[in-house]
């Protein structure tokens, strides 16, 4: 197993047993309030969906096929496998106050619900409408979505990180660090202790000598 797969399970927060994922990253603060330690809830039975089955991603755009949004699109911006859940844009959204305290009387915001995976579908980019997908295999063997109703392929979107930012579309500004700057050797390393650098930089020289000493 290679380095970067250990650390990623090292990384993974382990979940008590019943745990009920959310919209919320596991281990995050906002998580932690909506389950506080010993809250015991009822199971909730999700149908386990495989590797092959799963062909949603962020950056998506999906058309909503049931509900009160039903015939809209939108862009896919979180999902959740553990729940079968994909959160789309401005659509089944719902409202509710937020940081209601005694002198403050709160604010009323709109927030997205999530959509399970049977309540939407994949656009196909070629006339815009909604389409079932499957996995298959180019001739040069990449693995690829294609539309079963027109046979187009439709490409995978640009992976995000967390924060939503695509790496292949960033721009760097005046205040990002340069690949250069990055890449350049400013370290020699020796092996002078840390004082020794120090006074070599500052041209001290060391004449004293430390006095004999026995253990006896």
């Amino acid at each position: 197993m290679r380095v970067s797969a250990l650390l990623g399970l090292a990384a993974r927060p382990r979940l008590p047993p019943g745990y009920r994922h959310g919209t919320w990253r596991p281990g995050t603060a906002a998580e932690q309030r909506r389950n506080p330690p010993g809250q015991r809830r009822n199971k909730v039975f999700v149908e386990p969906l495989g590797r092959d089955e799963w062909k949603l991603f962020r950056g998506d755009t999906v058309q909503v096929l049931a509900g009160k949004d039903a015939g809209r699109q939108g862009l896919v911006t979180q999902v959740v496998r553990a729940r079968n859940w994909v959160v789309v844009e401005g659509l089944n959204t719902h409202y509710r106050y937020i940081n209601r305290m005694a002198k403050f009387s709160s604010t009323y915001i709109a927030s997205e619900a999530p959509l399970l995976l049977s309540q939407v579908a994949l656009v196909d980019p070629e006339d815009r409408k909604p389409t079932e997908v499957q996995w298959r295999y180019t001739e040069e063997g990449e693995r690829v979505r294609v539309s079963l109703r027109t046979g187009r392929i439709i490409p995978l979107p640009l992976r995000q990180r967390r924060d939503g930012v695509v790496p292949e579309q960033w721009i760097d500004g005046p205040k990002d660090t340069s690949v250069e700057d990055v890449l350049e050797k400013t370290y020699l390393p020796s092996l002078k202790t840390f004082e020794e650098e120090v006074m070599d930089a500052a041209g001290i020289v060391e004449t004293r000598r430390a006095r004999k000493s026995y253990w006896y």
